[in-house]
């Protein structure tokens, strides 16, 4: 007789309907993704081991922290293609940026200093995690004015937003898009990020799926078996709406 209390199957994981991961942290030594080469190209063959066969990494430009340049970031993506090349380890692998929206940031916008994009005009952005800025919207909209589609990074992380949801609303209304954190899936972030992640995708506000890789941890908890990740995915992809196959 079976256990009613026998414990649900998981899905094997497998992103390969995902394509590509653009969001992660995998230029080595310039914040707190990997910190050397060998690291870089461990982390790029474990995505490729779930299915990814393209990869825009992300690293940090947040001033006060990571005092990163188009220059730097560029010169560190080559340097990981090269190796990329020599382990032959079939991934396409560039670099566009994670902008924090800080006061350099918008000295960036003033200065009309190119932007480096996910593809076309599409800049990845976040904020900070304790207080909702006070200007969010402005700055949005001088990235919009600037000529630049702003990606709002990991939505579902900003607790501040869950009482009062409508401000998702209104972000997507100003004609931003969203990026879901593929480990809020899986409550890696904890109950209220993966409650975040359950209502943007009933309002199927998500754009993208991003792993926001940073190190071995993460990509363990995405090989886990236990993790439910792959059934919000399949149902992301389902719906249509995601647009990673496309970058």
């Amino acid at each position: 007789m079976l256990s009613i209390f026998r414990k649900k199957t998981r899905i094997p994981i497998d992103l390969s309907g995902l394509r590509c991961d653009m969001h992660s942290h995998l230029v080595p030594g310039v914040d707190d993704g990997a910190p050397d080469l060998f690291t870089s190209i461990e982390l790029i063959r474990g995505l490729y081991d779930i299915g990814y066969r393209k990869v825009i990494t992300t690293p940090h430009i947040m001033w006060e922290m990571y005092k990163n340049t188009h220059d730097n970031i560029v010169a560190g993506a080559q340097q990981v293609r090269s190796r990329l090349l020599e382990e032959e380890i079939p991934v396409e692998f560039s670099a566009a940026a994670e902008y924090f929206m800080d006061e350099h940031f918008d000295l960036l916008l003033k200065s009309d200093e190119p932007l480096l994009t996910i593809k076309d005009n599409m800049v990845l952005v976040e904020f900070s995690f304790i207080r909702q800025p006070i200007e969010l919207k402005e700055i949005l909209f001088r990235m919009q004015i600037k000529g630049y589609q702003p990606v709002i990074a990991h939505p579902e992380r900003y607790h501040y937003f869950a009482t009062h949801k409508n401000w998702f609303d209104e972000i997507r209304e100003i004609g931003c898009l969203f990026q879901l954190n593929i480990l809020s899936l899986g409550g890696f972030y904890g109950k209220q990020a993966s409650e975040l992640a359950s209502y943007l995708i009933r309002k199927k506000y998500i754009d993208f799926i991003g792993t926001d890789l940073h190190n071995a941890r993460h990509l363990q908890v995405m090989h886990n078996a236990e993790n439910p990740i792959m059934e919000g995915v399949l149902k992301l992809l389902d719906s249509g709406i995601l647009q990673n196959a496309t970058l």
